[in-house]
C-alpha cells in the first residue's frame, strides 16, 4: 500500500522532527543565520546593514518591528516587478490576504524558498507525524479534499501573480499532486465561491476521499452540499475510509459537534494546524494534546512579545523573547522573520506556550481583535472556552458568532453584545445567556471583576441570528471562502451594526 511505503520513506524525517522537538534553539539559530545571510543581499538588508549584525541581540536592536503598512513601500515595488527588495531571489507570487477582518487586502511575498521550506514542508511534516502516530493508517490510499481560493494575474507587472494562499499553493504544486487531490486544479481555482462549491461537490461525490483540509466554517458549507447532492445521511456512507480532517484558520471548538454528526465515527481524527499567508508554523503532533508543536526549522525565526509590552518594544525599551527564553502561560504577540522577506513582522496572532521542550503553543487570538473597553481584556480564547461550556450544558451547537461592546451612557452601564447563529438552538435563550456570562466570569477574572454587582458591566446581551445570516453578511462583503474569517471580537460596533441588519 502507498501509505505504508510513504511511512517507511519518511522515517528519517520523523527522526529529524524528534531532534528539534528536544533542541529547537539549535534549529532556530541555523534559520536565523541563513535568513540574515540571504537578506544581506537585498535593498532592505543594505538599509539596515545586515552584513555588520553580529547576532540576534544586535538584529533586534537595529531592525524595527514592522506591521504590514510599514512594509507596503517595499512590497509595492515588488508588485511592480522589482527584485532584491526584501528577498534575494525572484519573487513572482504574492498571497493575497485581508487578515481576519480588515477591509483592505494585504499582499504577502511568496518566494520559492518560503514556498518549499515552509508552506510545503509543513504539510509534509503533518503527514509524517500522523503516519507515525497511526501506523495502521490507510490515509494515502485515498484522496485529500481541499477547498481553496482563486488567483489572477496582477496587471501591474508581467509575470507577477497573486491569489489566496491556497490557490498559490495549488498553482505551484507538482503535477503528481493532482492524483491525490480533489478537486481538479481547474475546479479548485474557480473564483466564485458558490460556483466552486458546486463544482467541488460534484467531483468529490465520485472519489474515494480519506481526508480533507481547510477552514472549518467553509468546509461545513461544502460538506453539507455534498450530502445534499449525494443523498447520503452522513459522510461515512459516501466515504467509508474517511479518517482525517486537518483544520486551521479559526478555532475548531464551535464546529466540533457538527462534524461529529457529519462523520459519526470514533476513529475520525482531527488535527489542528497553524498556517497563514505568511507561512506554516505549527501543528498538533500528539492526539491527546490539543496544543501545537511550533516548527523551528521551517524558514521562520520567531520572537515573542508579551501583549502588554507591544508599545515598549516598538519604542526599543523592551527586548522580545525567542524560543530560547520564551515562558509558559504568557499571552504573546508573535513576530516572524521569513525567507519570504518579512523582517520582524508582527503577524497579528497571539499565542501562549503550553509546554517547553517540546515548544507547544495554542492560539489565543489576535493583537487587534479583543475587547478591552471596560478593562476586561477579553480574548478569543476566553470567549470560545466560555461558549464551549455553555453549549455543553445546554446541548447547543453554534454556526458562527461575533461580539462587540455596548458603550456606557447616561442611562445604562456597559455590556457585551453577542450575535450567535445556532445550528442547534437552546430551549431557553436567556438561560444560555446566563450560562455564557457565568462561564466568561470563570474564564476571565477581569471580566468577573467588572461584572461583580454590575459595577461596570451588566450581563451580556444575546441575539439569536436566523439561519444563514452570517453567510449572507459575509457574501455582502465579498468575503466568502478562502481565508476570509468572521470577525469574532471587536472594540468597535462597526461589524455588529452591519450584521444586526441580517438578524
Amino acid at each position: 500500500m502507498i501509505t505504508q511505503l510513504i511511512r517507511r520513506l519518511t522515517a528519517s524525517r520523523f527522526r529529524q522532527i524528534e531532534a528539534y522537538r528536544n533542541n529547537p534553539w539549535t534549529a532556530q539559530l541555523r534559520v536565523f543565520e541563513r535568513l540574515l545571510e540571504a537578506g544581506g543581499h537585498t535593498f532592505f538588508g543594505e538599509k539596515y546593514r545586515f552584513d555588520t549584525i553580529g547576532g540576534i541581540g544586535e538584529f533586534q536592536q537595529r531592525v524595527p518591528i514592522h506591521e504590514y503598512d510599514e512594509l507596503v513601500p517595499y512590497i509595492n515595488r515588488m508588485l511592480k516587478g522589482e527584485q532584491n527588495i526584501l528577498w534575494n531571489t525572484p519573487v513572482r507570487w504574492f498571497a493575497k490576504s485581508s487578515g481576519t477582518t480588515a477591509g483592505k487586502s494585504k499582499f504577502i511575498p511568496v518566494s520559492r524558498q518560503v514556498l518549499h521550506r515552509c508552506h510545503y514542508q509543513g504539510p509534509k511534516d503533518v503527514i509524517c507525524v500522523y503516519l507515525h502516530n497511526y501506523p495502521k493508517s490507510k490515509l494515502l490510499d485515498g484522496k485529500t479534499l481541499t477547498l481553496g481560493g482563486s488567483h489572477q494575474p496582477d496587471e501591474q507587472a508581467a509575470g507577477v501573480r497573486y491569489g489566496d494562499l491556497s490557490a498559490v499553493l495549488i498553482q505551484n504544486s507538482p503535477r503528481y499532486a493532482e492524483f491525490k487531490r480533489v478537486p481538479k486544479r481547474k475546479t479548485a481555482l474557480i473564483a466564485d465561491f458558490e460556483t466552486k462549491v458546486e463544482g467541488i461537490a460534484a467531483e468529490a461525490c465520485k472519489q474515494n476521499v480519506s481526508s480533507f483540509a481547510g477552514v472549518p466554517s467553509w468546509n461545513l458549507v461544502l460538506m453539507k452540499r455534498i450530502l445534499e447532492i449525494s443523498g447520503k445521511k452522513n459522510l461515512l456512507e459516501l466515504w467509508p475510509k474517511m479518517e482525517l480532517f486537518m483544520h486551521g484558520g479559526i478555532s475548531f471548538t464551535p464546529y466540533r459537534e457538527q462534524y461529529r454528526e457529519l462523520i459519526p465515527s470514533d476513529d475520525m481524527r482531527y488535527m489542528d494546524i497553524y498556517n497563514a499567508s505568511e507561512g506554516f508554523f505549527a501543528f498538533q503532533d500528539e492526539p491527546s494534546d490539543p496544543s501545537m508543536l511550533l516548527l523551528p526549522e521551517n524558514d521562520a525565526f520567531y520572537e515573542f512579545i508579551p501583549l502588554g509590552k507591544l508599545q515598549e518594544t516598538r519604542e526599543g525599551r523592551y527586548t522580545p523573547d525567542t524560543m530560547e527564553t520564551a515562558k509558559k502561560g504568557i499571552n504573546y504577540a508573535i513576530v516572524i522573520s521569513t525567507s519570504g522577506g518579512l523582517w520582524r513582522y508582527l503577524i497579528g496572532d497571539t499565542v501562549m506556550f503550553t509546554s517547553l521542550y517540546p515548544h507547544k503553543i495554542k492560539i489565543t487570538g489576535r493583537t487587534r481583535h479583543f475587547i478591552n473597553v471596560f478593562g476586561e481584556e477579553l480574548i478569543i480564547d476566553n470567549a470560545e472556552n466560555a461558549l464551549r461550556k455553555a453549549c455543553e450544558a445546554t446541548g447547543t451547537q453554534i454556526t458562527d458568532y461575533t461580539v462587540a461592546p455596548i458603550f456606557m451612557d447616561s442611562t445604562a452601564k456597559g455590556a457585551h453584545e453577542w450575535v450567535i447563529e445556532f445550528a442547534v438552538a437552546p430551549n431557553d435563550i436567556e438561560e444560555f445567556a446566563n450560562l455564557l456570562d457565568a462561564a466568561l466570569c470563570a474564564e476571565n477574572s477581569d471580566y468577573e471583576a467588572k461584572r461583580s454587582k454590575n459595577t461596570t458591566l451588566r450581563r451580556l446581551v444575546l441575539h439569536a441570528a436566523p439561519a444563514g445570516a452570517f453567510y449572507r453578511w459575509m457574501e455582502s462583503r465579498n468575503k466568502l471562502g478562502g481565508q476570509n474569517k468572521v470577525p469574532r471580537l471587536s472594540n468597535t460596533r462597526e461589524h455588529i451594526e452591519e450584521l444586526l441588519h441580517y438578524c
